[in-house]
């Protein structure tokens, strides 16, 4: 695994814990030499983890449109920086430069970009882990919610477990590291799985 996309807020969240693990994941992406691909930004948990990244002597590559360089405050002191002109060549450059997806605690922005790789995922339109780190029990809920879908038929099994959730940075990566996809996409017919 080169590069890993790590999704996550422009704040900083209520709680110390997040900072803490957006240090400790940022160090541990360094110490595996493992690649940070994420949204460029300078403020929030964002800025923390590549801080922490290139702090440890590893490479944080950043994208970020155009119109959210003065309001995300772009991270001048990365090894990339690449500016888009729309939020849908953001998803797609840091979806290509990526071989996974983590998502930690942020709003409806990580929601939605960690929802559309995991979605890519599900239609088969890419063979990359996806994960939430569960940082304080910020995705306690959602994961309930989630395992609810498959109660309710609306989302198989199979592809309820391509996002995986873990509450700790290293054994989210070792579990990255050791992905195997075998999830049919959700496109074939039920009665051929």
């Amino acid at each position: 695994m080169k590069n890993v996309c790590v999704y996550c807020g422009s704040s900083p969240g209520r709680q110390p814990t997040y900072a803490d693990a957006a240090n400790s994941l940022g160090r541990l992406l360094a110490e595996r030499e493992i690649g940070l691909i994420y949204g460029g930004a300078r403020v929030g948990i964002m800025g923390m983890v590549a801080d922490a990244v290139l702090a440890h002597g590893g490479r944080a590559v950043g994208v970020i449109p155009e119109s959210l360089m003065q309001k995300e405050l772009a991270h001048q002191g990365l090894a990339e920086l690449h500016v888009t002109t729309s939020m849908h060549e953001r998803k797609m450059m840091m979806a290509d430069l990526s071989d996974g997806f983590i998502a930690m605690p942020g709003g409806v922005g990580t929601l939605e970009e960690i929802f559309e790789a995991w979605t890519w995922a599900q239609l088969g339109f890419h063979r990359k882990p996806c994960g939430l780190l569960n940082v304080a029990g910020y995705y306690d809920h959602l994961s309930v919610f989630l395992d609810h879908t498959v109660t309710e038929q609306f989302v198989r099994e199979r592809h309820r477990g391509q996002l995986m959730v873990e509450t700790d940075p290293a054994t989210l990566l070792d579990r990255f590291i050791g992905y195997k996809p075998t999830a049919m996409p959700k496109w074939i017919d039920r009665d051929q799985t």
